[in-house]
């Protein structure tokens, strides 16, 4: 299976620029993960870096969470504020242990992409403040992704995809979508990325860039 470390991904067009430490000074020390590039210009490959080392046990769920929210977040300016909110909800990140279970196993099929998805919205268990379905499959996408190996792989749903997905992909609103209207577009897109010979989210990117 293909890495993305130091690899700039297919379709990836520019980093998302951030200012550090603004970034730092309002998160939670134990929430940063170091190898985040001290410059400010994260690139996916920076965020998958950290969700391989959550995989392996040398980052936390919380550490990968951050690194999903900067690169989500960029340089708005409630970036960092909503990001505290949700770290601060999972204090010792086990909710979002829990909701990532499904999707660190080494290949995730579409019932742990399901559970994984369905285990975001739940208010007992795993649901933080700020992590709607538009940030969490963004989480999905970083921690349960395997690149080189095709299929039906998590990707991103936020409005921006929405709004450019055509009818068949199966998504039928601009928000609020359910587990099975995000598993349809992932079978969308891995038929797209099969016929295409690209990855599924060159599919995805491809989509957000109007191709």
């Amino acid at each position: 299976m293909q890495t993305t470390r130091g690899v700039v991904l297919p379709g990836e067009r520019t980093p998302v620029t951030v200012t550090v430490d603004r970034w730092r000074a309002g998160l939670p020390p134990d929430a940063w993960p170091d190898s985040l590039p001290a410059s400010g210009e994260i690139w996916r490959r920076d965020v998958f870096a950290v969700a391989d080392a959550y995989r392996a046990g040398s980052a936390s769920p919380r550490q990968l969470l951050t690194a999903v929210l900067v690169w989500a977040y960029g340089p708005i300016g409630y970036g960092p504020w909503r990001a505290a909110r949700s770290l601060d909800a999972d204090p010792d990140g086990k909710r979002l242990a829990y909701a990532l279970k499904e999707v660190s196993a080494p290949a995730p099929d579409e019932a742990a992409l399901s559970t994984a998805y369905r285990r975001f919205g739940d208010p007992d268990h795993a649901r933080l403040p700020w992590l709607r379905p538009g940030l969490f499959t963004k989480v999905l996408y970083f921690a349960g992704y395997r690149r080189g190996v095709g299929g039906v792989q998590p990707l991103i749903l936020d409005r921006v995809v929405a709004g450019q997905l055509p009818a068949e992909a199966g998504v039928g609103r601009r928000n609020g979508w359910s587990s099975e209207e995000w598993l349809a577009y992932l079978r969308w897109a891995a038929e797209q990325s099969r016929v295409r010979g690209v990855e599924p989210d060159a599919v995805e990117m491809a989509v957000v860039g109007g191709g």
